[in-house]
């Protein structure tokens, strides 16, 4: 696999971090402090905002294309999976923990790859299977054997989710839906945008 792969896999990766840290950080600038009764602040004013314009301002996917259910509580939704002109169909989601309790994230996640496993925890055993075409697709990896997946995921508290991607060699065009497996969990038809 070569640089330009990785490159973009990794820019990918940064846009992701810097809308969730801007999401983040947009949140905590807001103060629970109750407004003057003369004056209504810019808060209240903005919340006033037609119904209509609220779905313009969230930047999460709202289509499910699959749930799939895990061991101990965990679920896996998957909210996209859209080709790119180079070639590549990356899957993107929640990872949920729907239990009572902290869940540790399993390590079987991560395949039994030895190329992939030396790099830590991550979803580099998700696979693709196109049944009409015959062919399965594993998460691609970079020129080091690492995953261009999510990675560091250790343990989910209860009710929490975490948003995951994973980036595989895009099937042909004509490939309409493929099955997708996650260790642990339970495999489920997606659609290809």
């Amino acid at each position: 696999m070569s640089v330009r792969y990785a490159t973009k896999a990794r820019r990918g990766m940064l846009a992701v971090v810097i809308a969730t840290g801007l999401a983040v950080g947009a949140g905590g600038c807001g103060s629970e402090d109750e407004p003057p009764q003369g004056k209504p602040s810019a808060s209240s004013q903005t919340s006033r905002a037609p119904e209509g314009n609220k779905g313009a301002q969230t930047e999460e996917p709202t289509e499910v294309l699959a749930v799939l259910k895990g061991q101990q509580g965990l679920e896996f939704t998957v909210q996209s999976a859209k080709r790119d002109a180079g070639g590549f169909l990356t899957v993107s989601g929640k990872l949920s923990n729907t239990s009572d309790g902290t869940q540790v994230i399993p390590s079987q996640l991560a395949g039994d790859e030895t190329e992939v496993v030396k790099h830590g925890s991550s979803l580099g055993g998700a696979t693709l299977v196109d049944s009409v075409g015959k062919k399965r697709y594993y998460v691609l990896r970079d020129t080091d054997g690492r995953p261009l997946t999510t990675t560091g995921l250790s343990n989910l508290g209860a009710g929490r989710s975490t948003n995951v991607f994973m980036q595989f060699p895009a099937p042909p065009a004509n490939t309409a839906e493929v099955t997708f497996q996650l260790p642990t969990f339970r495999p489920g038809t997606i659609k290809l945008s």
